[in-house]
């Protein structure tokens, strides 16, 4: 059970704190989490990966992060299950909401946490450096003479999700059994100014966290 939990789901400076600008949302969903953004707070880049698949109407963007080959196919067998475990390709699961991360799954398994400006500033660029795309590989004087806005490349997607509203992303970074999809929402928090200890592989360790962090913070987000 516990092996099923790690494959189904990867030190990050902390931004200097500040008053409350937006909230995000943490999401329990089962064995995994997820990292909630609002749609007007996820900057250009972010939203992009949205419209670039035609959804549109969307409230919140939310990011999981997980072993690809494990994702991406229906072989979840014991040795599937066990390789998933040795560092390996990742992927990033994008699921546009029209409604509240609460709505969508279940206000019981949601801690929404307020972050400041430099936050979210922090947690724009993690999301956007765990997006890979088609120029990663390449030689930064490939691109010297490139535009700003074209430097970042195109990400490489990877097909559509599990449910509609969803899409896959190749993600940077290596998933293993050190490094699970809980272990990286916990740095995608702490990357949004939140001191949160990333050393954590279950999603009861990010939960747990979140919800002491959002307790003295219950009146004072906007």
């Amino acid at each position: 059970m516990v092996t099923f939990a790690l494959a189904a789901c990867s030190s990050t400076p902390t931004p200097a704190p500040g008053p409350i600008a937006t909230t995000i949302a943490a999401v329990e969903r089962g064995w995994h989490t997820d990292v909630c953004i609002r749609a007007e707070d996820a900057g250009p880049w972010i939203l992009a990966l949205a419209h670039g698949y035609g959804f549109d109407g969307e409230h919140f963007l939310c990011f999981g992060f997980g072993e690809r080959q494990y994702l991406l196919t229906h072989d979840h067998g014991p040795l599937e299950t066990l390789s998933a475990l040795l560092p390996s390709r990742a992927a990033l699961l994008m699921t546009v909401l029209r409604d509240s991360p609460g709505a969508a799954f279940g206000s019981s398994n949601v801690v929404n946490l307020g972050i400041s400006r430099d936050g979210l500033t922090g947690l724009q660029a993690f999301l956007q450096g765990a997006v890979q795309t088609d120029k990663a590989d390449q030689p930064q004087g490939d691109v010297a003479d490139k535009p700003e806005g074209d430097l970042a490349g195109k990400p490489v997607g990877l097909g559509e999700g599990p449910y509609p509203g969803s899409v896959f992303f190749a993600a940077t970074g290596t998933y293993d059994l050190f490094y699970t999809c809980n272990t990286w929402t916990a740095a995608a928090l702490r990357s949004a100014g939140l001191p949160v200890n990333t050393t954590v592989l279950f999603a009861g360790g990010v939960m747990r966290q979140a919800r002491q962090l959002a307790a003295p913070q219950l009146g004072s987000a906007p």
